[in-house]
C-alpha cells in the first residue's frame, strides 16, 4: 500500500492541513478545487490542482486521482468523508483511502446499528429503539416504553439536523412527523430512533485510532459541550469534567468498541456525561474539525497518524507511551452575526489578520471572497497551556487580536464565552448557550459608542482635515450621521488642528497616525489602536461596519417603515411568494433566502401594495440588494 502521491478531496482550511502534514512526509499533493476557486489558497498551495464540477462528486474526484497520478486519497471531514460508496469506490478504482473500511463507515454511520455494536463491545447505552418497524403505532409504543425526556433521531446523518426532545408524549406524533420529513430532505432516508434524553449534559468526545494488526488506542477526551443547535462552537482537551478515573474508563470502552468492529483509522467516540455515568452517542468514522486540541496536548500529528495507517504501518505508539501535556482549548469563527440571529454572512474580506502566538488552521486571505454556497466556518484558532485557566487567557486575548473586516465573524461572542464565568470555572454543559448565556450582550446589536463616532469621522476626514475647509475663524462644529446595520447614530463635535475631536460632554478624540489597515487613537490620553478597512462608503473599524449616510437622501436611509425589503446576506433565492401588485400584511413571508446551508425567510416590514419586486426563483442576490418596494397602507 505505498503511495506518493495524494489527493485532498476536500477544500479549505482542511485541505491545508492536510497538506502540511503530508508534504512534511514527502509526498506529493494534489488539490482540488470548483471553477468559482481556481485562485483558492488551498488550490495554489496543491504540487498540482484539478478542477472538478463539485466537492460531493465522487466520480469526478477519482477520476482526478487516476489522471494526476495519485495513489492515495484523503477525503478530510465533511464532503465524503464518511459516505461509504465513495470509500469503496476508491479502493475499487485501486486507491487507498485515508480513513476506516467501507464497511466500518457503514456500520458507524447508522445510529442503531452502531449502537448495537457498541452495546456488545460493552459500551454503556442509554435505552432506546433502532427496530426496523418505523410505523407510529410502534414507535408511539416504544416511547411509552422507554419514557420521557425522549429524543426522537434520523438513523442517518448527524449536525442535529432532524432531532427532536419530547418532554411530553402526547407531543411524540408531532415530533415524528417532523423528524421524518428532515431527515428525508437531509439525507434521503426517514428511518428513525428513539433514545431516552439526557438534559443538559456534558458532550464528551474520546479520540481514537485503530490500525491494520489489531492494535487500537485512544488520545485522551475532548470537551465539546458548548454547542449552539448541536454544532460545536468551543472544544477543549482535557474535560474539565473528567476525573483520572474516568478518563480511563471512557477510553477503555472507546478503545474496545475500536477493537470489537475492528475499526481502522481515525475516529472518535462520542459521549453523554451527566456528571456521574457516561453514556454512548455515537462514532464519526473520520478526523474531528476539533482535532487540533488533541494534538495540543499530545505532541502528535493526527493526520501523519491516518497516513502511517494507511500505508499498513503499525500504530507509532503504544496507549502508555502517548503523552498529556497542558491544555487546550479551540474556537470556531464563523462568518455569521451573533447580533442577528447567527445569519450566515458573506462579501469580500477587506482586512484578515490571523493572531500570533496561538494556532490558527485557515484558509483565509484579503480580498477574498466569501460565497453563501459553503460551511461559514472560516478558521479554527487554538491556544495551549501549561493549565486550562492559560489556556483560556490565551485564547480570549488571540480573538481579541484577530482582525477580520469586510464579513461579519462571530469573534466577540467567542470571546464573551471564553470569559464567562460558568465557563471559565469549567460548568458549562450543553444548555449553556440557551441558558445563563442566553442574554450576553454579544447576542444583540451594539450601538458604537460616540468616541468610536469621533474616531470615524477623523479617520475618514484625514489631515489636515481639507473635507471640512479649516479657517483661522473657531474651530468647526458638526454632526455627522453613520448607519451601522438597520440603525442609525448620530455624533456632534468640535474639530480642532493636528487631528482631534471634542464631543460635547465627552472624551476629546486624538487621530495620532494612521495605515491603510491600522490607526492609532487617543481618547482622553489613553492611546489603542483600531483596525480600520474602507469599502466605498463604509468604513470598518474594528468589527463595526460604520457607512457615513450623513449626505444621502432621507428616503434612501429610512428604516424599515418606509416598505423596503432588501437581501441580509448574499446568497440563493430559493422561492418568491409575492408579486407586484399582491397586497401583502406585515410580517407576511415574500421569499425565501438561501445562504450557508440555511434557509432565511424575507418577512415583509409593513403592510401595503408591492411596487417593485426585483427577485426571480433560482437568482442570486448581493448582500442589502433591494428585493421589494412595498407601498405601505392600512390593510
Amino acid at each position: 500500500m505505498s503511495f506518493d502521491t495524494l489527493l485532498i478531496a476536500n477544500r479549505g482550511e482542511i485541505a491545508l492541513r492536510v497538506m502540511r502534514s503530508a508534504k512534511a512526509m514527502g509526498l506529493r499533493v494534489i488539490a482540488v478545487h470548483v471553477a468559482a476557486e481556481r485562485n483558492a489558497p488551498h488550490a495554489r498551495a496543491g504540487d498540482a490542482a484539478v478542477e472538478i464540477p463539485s466537492y460531493l462528486d465522487g466520480a469526478a474526484l477519482i477520476a482526478a486521482a487516476q489522471a494526476s497520478g495519485a495513489g492515495a486519497v484523503h477525503p478530510g471531514y465533511g464532503f465524503l468523508a464518511e459516505n461509504a460508496e465513495f470509500a469503496k469506490a476508491c479502493a475499487e478504482a485501486g486507491l487507498v483511502f485515508i480513513g476506516p473500511s467501507p464497511e466500518a463507515i457503514a456500520l458507524m454511520g447508522e445510529k442503531g446499528a452502531a449502537k448495537r455494536a457498541a452495546a456488545a463491545a460493552g459500551v454503556p447505552c442509554l435505552p432506546g429503539y433502532d427496530g426496523t418497524a418505523q410505523d407510529d403505532a410502534t414507535l408511539i409504543a416504544e416511547g411509552a416504553r422507554i419514557g420521557t425526556p425522549l429524543m426522537v433521531k434520523p438513523a442517518l446523518g448527524g449536525g442535529g439536523k432532524g432531532m427532536r426532545l419530547v418532554t411530553d408524549l402526547a407531543d411524540l406524533p408531532e415530533a415524528l412527523s417532523r423528524a421524518r420529513s428532515e431527515a428525508q430532505n437531509a439525507f434521503g432516508d426517514a428511518t428513525l430512533i428513539l433514545e431516552r434524553a439526557l438534559i443538559a449534559p456534558r458532550h464528551i468526545e474520546v479520540q481514537v485510532f485503530g490500525d491494520q494488526h489489531g492494535n487500537a488506542v485512544h488520545m485522551y477526551e475532548r470537551d465539546c459541550s458548548v454547542q449552539r443547535r448541536h454544532q460545536k462552537v468551543i472544544e477543549e482537551a482535557p474535560s474539565p469534567a473528567v476525573t483520572p478515573e474516568l478518563r480511563e474508563k471512557m477510553g477503555a470502552a472507546a478503545v474496545s468498541l475500536v477493537q470489537s468492529s475492528r475499526y481502522c483509522g481515525a475516529g472518535t467516540v462520542e459521549f453523554l456525561f451527566d456528571g456521574k455515568d457516561f453514556w454512548f452517542l455515537e462514532m464519526n468514522a473520520r478526523l474531528q474539525v476539533e482535532h487540533p486540541v488533541t494534538e495540543a496536548i499530545t505532541g502528535l500529528d493526527l493526520v501523519e497518524w491516518q497516513i502511517r495507517v494507511a500505508r499498513g504501518e503499525a500504530l507509532p505508539l503504544a496507549q502508555e507511551q502517548i503523552p498529556l501535556n497542558g491544555h487546550a482549548i479551540e474556537a470556531r469563527l464563523y462568518a455569521e452575526d451573533p447580533a442577528q440571529g447567527f445569519l450566515p454572512q458573506a462579501g469580500r474580506v477587506l482586512n484578515w489578520q490571523a493572531p500570533a502566538g496561538l494556532r490558527c488552521d485557515h484558509a483565509l486571505e484579503t480580498g477574498q471572497e466569501i460565497s453563501g454556497g459553503f460551511d461559514p466556518m472560516l478558521a479554527k484558532l487554538i491556544a495551549h497551556g501549561p493549565d486550562r485557566e492559560t489556556a483560556r487567557r490565551r485564547l480570549i486575548a488571540g480573538l481579541e487580536a484577530t482582525v477580520l473586516q469586510g464579513v461579519q465573524g462571530n469573534r466577540r461572542f467567542l470571546a464573551a464565552v471564553l470569559a464567562h464565568p460558568e465557563f471559565a470555572e469549567g460548568r458549562a454543559t450543553t444548555d449553556f448557550l440557551d441558558g445563563s448565556f442566553a442574554g450576553d450582550p454579544s447576542l444583540t446589536p451594539q450601538p458604537p459608542t460616540p468616541a468610536q463616532l469621533a474616531a470615524a469621522v477623523l479617520i475618514n476626514a484625514g489631515a489636515p482635515f481639507t473635507r471640512f475647509g479649516f479657517t483661522n475663524g473657531p474651530p468647526p462644529r458638526l454632526t455627522r450621521r453613520f448607519e451601522l446595520g438597520e440603525a442609525q447614530h448620530s455624533v456632534t463635535l468640535t474639530l480642532h488642528p493636528e487631528s482631534a475631536a471634542q464631543l460635547a460632554d465627552g472624551p476629546r478624540v486624538v487621530l495620532l497616525s494612521r495605515s491603510e489597515s491600522h490607526a492609532r487613537i487617543s481618547i482622553d490620553g489613553i492611546a489603542q489602536t483600531l483596525a480600520i478597512a474602507r469599502d466605498g462608503a463604509t468604513l470598518w473599524l474594528d468589527d463595526l461596519a460604520l457607512r457615513d449616510v450623513t449626505l444621502a437622501p432621507a428616503q434612501a436611509t429610512e428604516g424599515a417603515g418606509d416598505g423596503r425589503v432588501t437581501a441580509p446576506m448574499a446568497g440563493g433565492v430559493v422561492s418568491v411568494a409575492a408579486t407586484v401588485g399582491a397586497r401583502v400584511a406585515q410580517g407576511q413571508i415574500l421569499a425565501v433566502l438561501e445562504a450557508m446551508k440555511m434557509e432565511h425567510p424575507l418577512r415583509a416590514p409593513c403592510a401595503g401594495v408591492i411596487r417593485q419586486a426585483s427577485i426571480t426563483a433560482g437568482a442570486q442576490v448581493r448582500a442589502k440588494q433591494l428585493l421589494f418596494q412595498i407601498e405601505p397602507e392600512d390593510i
